[in-house]
């Protein structure tokens, strides 16, 4: 019979080792110090206010967000100093313009007290939110309210689903690079088992990390407990919001992209022959069409469902997103699979990897100028790069971007000392590919011939580890001789190392508040309600003047609540909330950062406890001081202001 000794563990595999290691420990640094995801959307006020003490019961608490989030009757509670619910679980939507405002009313006749205010809900970027705080009636007290010891999202759940969020941009990558790879720069990779391996365990990983996040949704953002994952009614419910409508299209498209792998490492790879290189031309081109149209599928259940979805310009986000997707697949995918083949598959051209440099350099500009944009839409100022947790992973990405970019400079220069050595001399008229392939061939171990008759198995098995350790040898001693090539390969590892860990800081990105939405909630908790474009600004300030009836609420309405021209109307409330008149209401406008102001306004009363003036300028953009002064007699008068954000 004849045995063929089997090839033994090479050298090759080491480094591989050493990235794993690494990479490992690089994301176990990463992702210990991790604080729990926080959501886009976040709470930017509320009525009654954190800590205020309210003479009389109101008849509602209202809360105020930075974006649009899904609520149910459950979803705020109001808890009495006994720890019973003190609302009507009726969900009472309070939205006006782009104002997000929502709120539930209160029972009659609750008792004086500390109340609590438990809130929960998912914002329009998919990611779970939930907070509390505290509110008095008449003079605060001892409560026994009990609050979840677990933030939405977190626990168990909130790690596993981060982990299958992970995996799905990992697979997402792989999949879509590695056969990006085979098509526009190494077609007879197709039919390369280490390359095949690449791209289907993309699929596959992409696949498992899509169903797992549909199933945790559940308890991702409601109960938290891992049980509820194959709660049938919740899985239900999650079908018909936007994250789970996404994730159900990524699995219909995940269909699609089976198909196309089926081909491309069947029919495709076996048009090897002469005369089917017309009908192969053909077949890639449908391909490559077909391949574009399902990987932008599968970009945009990102960015329809997160954080290009909410926000500004979002009709110009998502595209731009999809683009950035798409972009950091054909980078990093291609260069796990470029890495891989120069590993595992020693025949490839270099033809091949000079391809790659050009799809990398075409990846790596379209992601400087998407990252830009999408920088400038989450960040917004400079101070916010340095100030909020956003800012700083943005840093992070940016410096691991830059290191890749200095090991790709070194990766070019070995691919361009490989271009000069493929080049044959003159006298020879070999190609270099057939040359390398010759190499591999002469590299492969030869067949040992022993007798068939079972007697000298042990003498077949030394031979065969004699004849595998020379293989080894020859592969070693190829690949010293060949410096551009094993120098190439160890520039691509420590760029495939560096792209592990951008991935993973890429990840917590997508889940970390926008430095802009965590400025406007600073801005909140400071005082200051934040107003945005086109939207008018609505603020209420109790007031008390110190005289008989003093006492009342100041309701500013200020539309559309921009630079310009803008319509002021001012109602006062008495404590019953009837509307009640006083002899003068007078209103002033100060930009105190620009020396601007105060700028006097005199409203007209149009009826009883209601005055207004039209033609209101304010003539830059800024943190607006806007006092309100009201005369409730000859000698009782007070002023009470607010900073607003005009955009």
């Amino acid at each position: 019979m004849t045995a063929t000794a089997p090839r033994l563990r090479t050298t090759a595999s080491r480094p591989l080792t050493r990235l794993l290691l690494v990479t490992v420990a690089l994301l176990g640094a990463l992702l210990a110090g991790a604080v729990p995801a926080s959501a886009h959307a976040a709470l930017t006020g509320s009525d009654p206010k954190d800590g205020a003490v309210v003479a009389t019961a109101p008849a509602q608490v209202a809360l105020t967000f930075s974006e649009g989030v899904a609520l149910d009757a459950n979803s705020i509670r109001v808890l009495d100093p006994a720890g019973k619910r003190s609302d009507t679980a009726e969900l009472v939507n309070l939205c006006s313009g782009d104002i997000v405002k929502y709120g539930v009313r209160l029972r009659t006749g609750i008792p004086n007290g500390t109340y609590t205010v438990a809130w929960q809900a998912i914002s329009a970027d998919s990611h779970p939110v939930s907070g509390a705080f505290t509110f008095s009636i008449g003079a605060p007290s001892a409560t026994a309210a009990v609050l979840p010891d677990q933030e939405a999202g977190g626990g168990l759940v909130g790690a596993l689903y981060g982990i299958a969020r992970y995996a799905a941009y990992a697979g997402f990558v792989l999949l879509v690079g590695g056969a990006a790879f085979v098509l526009a720069c190494w077609r007879r990779g197709a039919g390369a088992a280490p390359v095949q391996r690449v791209v289907v365990g993309g699929w596959l990983t992409m696949t498992a990390a899509t169903l797992a996040m549909l199933l945790l949704r559940t308890p991702y953002t409601g109960s938290g407990r891992l049980a509820d994952a194959f709660d049938l009614n919740g899985l239900r419910a999650v079908l018909e919001t936007k994250p789970g409508a996404a994730l159900v299209s990524r699995l219909l498209l995940l269909g699609a992209a089976a198909l196309f792998v089926a081909v491309l490492f069947g029919a495709y790879a076996k048009r090897e022959d002469e005369h089917q290189k017309a009908e192969k031309q053909d077949l890639t081109f449908g391909l490559a069409v077909g391949g574009s149209v399902v990987a932008a599928g599968l970009a945009a259940t990102w960015a329809l469902a997160e954080h290009a979805s909410t926000g500004l310009q979002p009709g110009v986000a998502m595209p731009v997103d999809v683009l950035h997707l798409l972009a950091v697949a054909g980078w990093l995918g291609g260069l796990a699979t470029l890495l891989v083949a120069l590993y595992r598959a020693p025949d490839i051209e270099r033809a091949a990897v000079r391809r790659f440099s050009r799809l990398a350099f075409v990846s790596v500009s379209v992601l400087a100028a998407t990252g830009l944009y999408q920088a400038w839409r989450q960040v917004g100022t400079w101070p916010a790069l340095t100030d909020t947790t956003y800012g700083r992973l943005l840093l992070l990405k940016v410096a691991l971007v830059a290191v890749m970019l200095v090991a790709a400079s070194r990766s070019r220069r070995w691919t361009a000392s490989l271009s000069e050595r493929a080049a044959p001399p003159a006298e020879t008229t070999e190609p270099a590919e057939t040359t390398v392939i010759a190499e591999q061939r002469a590299s492969e171990p030869e067949p040992v011939t022993v007798p068939d008759d079972g007697k000298d198995a042990k003498r077949a098995a030394q031979l065969a580890r004699q004849a595998a350790a020379m293989s080894t040898a020859r592969e070693k001693r190829a690949r010293d001789a060949d410096t551009g090539r094993s120098g190439l390969r160890r520039t691509v590892l420590a760029e495939a190392g560096v792209a592990v860990v951008l991935l993973a800081v890429t990840t917590v990105l997508t889940s970390t508040e926008p430095a802009r939405t965590q400025e406007a909630v600073d801005r909140a908790k400071a005082g200051t309600q934040i107003a945005v474009a086109d939207r008018p600004v609505d603020i209420r300030l109790p007031f008390d003047t110190g005289g008989p009836g003093g006492k009342g609420t100041a309701e500013l309405t200020l539309d559309p609540g921009r630079t310009g021209a803008n319509d002021l109307n001012v109602s006062l409330t008495d404590p019953a909330g009837k509307p009640k008149d006083a002899p003068e209401v007078k209103v002033a406008f100060t930009l105190a950062a620009k020396s601007v102001g105060p700028l006097p306004v005199v409203p007209d009363r149009v009826a009883a406890g209601h005055w207004s003036a039209s033609g209101v300028q304010l003539p830059m953009a800024g943190d607006w001081q806007i006092s309100v002064t009201v005369r409730t007699s000859e000698i009782d008068e007070t002023t009470v202001d607010k900073n607003v954000k005009i955009g």
